[in-house]
């Protein structure tokens, strides 16, 4: 099952995938998070309440995205209680680029760098077999709620960033149960987008360069998530292709278990807390940065994985100036 949030006549709205044409309308009027409360609540599957409560309203899907009221596919009512976060040098890469790094990660200790011994951690220790939690990964902090963009609609770059590079990634969505028990809601697409000339100057500012705006969905897929996901992720400027590429995600792709990057994100009693929402993003060995490509005001996004549906698409614009931030005093 796969689903969306809509804007219909001034409202949100859930609906279901019936096909790449149309959508079917669902009665919840909390959304997916509504729903998923409920299921929880309920101790029944998600995809067993979105059945019972389909109406019969059925709604033309192209209509929707050049209406722009497609939204995130979960969403918390108050923004504030919406964690977004990430792990990174979670992915193998492609069979060449993998061959290119174990050479690397047969050199001593001593010759590897701090990115190279993480990633060497987790591909020895991120898919632990009996059970017991394995390597911790890179984490990181992106925002809250109100960083994430709706697909179809602009991601804004701050004027003082000095890149604006996409990141086709896998993302987790999670409601958290009143008794602090996280519950996956399902997976969607999601461009993590990430200023990566800020990163590449000094490691040690890699949170600053996550800071950012992001986007994912446009559909929410309910159930299981295949292990092996093949992608293409893009860059359309002026109605043309400027960069495409492949990318690999799912667990036959990374070094890390999902299970194993849920727990080590879920051990902070912080992020269990009631009725919160958490989105993850489980990160990527695909970057046009890589390849020498800087973006420009217009450019859009193209993140595609055929198990989801439709692609993710954002469009950048670039903010015009920057002025200092200056705080004041209370005397």
């Amino acid at each position: 099952m796969r689903l969306i949030q809509c804007e219909h006549e001034n409202h949100l709205r859930v609906a279901v995938v019936e096909s790449p044409e149309r959508i079917r309308l669902v009665n919840a009027d909390e959304g997916v998070y509504g729903l998923a409360r409920r299921a929880i609540a309920e101790g029944r599957p998600l995809s067993a309440v979105v059945g019972e409560a389909l109406s019969d309203v059925r709604l033309d899907y192209a209509e929707l995205i050049q209406g722009q009221r497609l939204l995130p596919p979960l969403t918390h009512p108050d923004p504030s209680h919406c964690l977004i976060s990430g792990t990174g040098l979670t992915h193998l890469g492609s069979a060449d680029a993998r061959s290119a790094m174990h050479a690397k990660l047969d050199a001593g200790e001593h010759e590897l760098t701090d990115s190279m011994r993480m990633f060497k951690l987790g591909v020895d220790g991120g898919k632990p077999r009996d059970g017991e939690p394995g390597t911790q990964p890179e984490w990181f902090y992106k925002g809250d709620g109100g960083i994430v963009v709706a697909p179809e609609t602009d991601l804004p770059v701050p004027a003082f960033a000095e890149d604006a590079g996409e990141e086709p990634e896998l993302v987790g969505l999670y409601v958290i149960g009143d008794d602090g028990q996280p519950w996956r809601v399902g997976h969607a697409i999601g461009n993590e987008f990430s200023d990566h000339v800020t990163e590449r100057h000094n490691y040690l500012w890699l949170a600053h360069s996550k800071l950012r705006a992001c986007s994912f969905g446009p559909e929410l897929l309910v159930g299981d998530l295949p292990d092996n996901l093949e992608g293409t992720s893009r860059i359309v400027r002026d109605g043309e292709t400027l960069w495409e590429k492949p990318f690999l995600t799912g667990e036959a792709n990374m070094a890390h278990s999902l299970a194993n990057l849920e727990h080590h994100h879920f051990k902070y009693p912080g992020f269990r807390q009631p009725g919160n929402v958490h989105v993850h993003y489980f990160g990527t060995a695909t970057l046009s940065f890589a390849d020498g490509i800087r973006t420009q005001d217009g450019d859009r996004f193209e993140i595609e994985l055929p198990t989801f549906g439709r692609p993710l698409r954002n469009t950048l614009r670039f903010a015009g100036r920057h002025d200092a931030v200056a705080v004041r005093a209370l005397r």
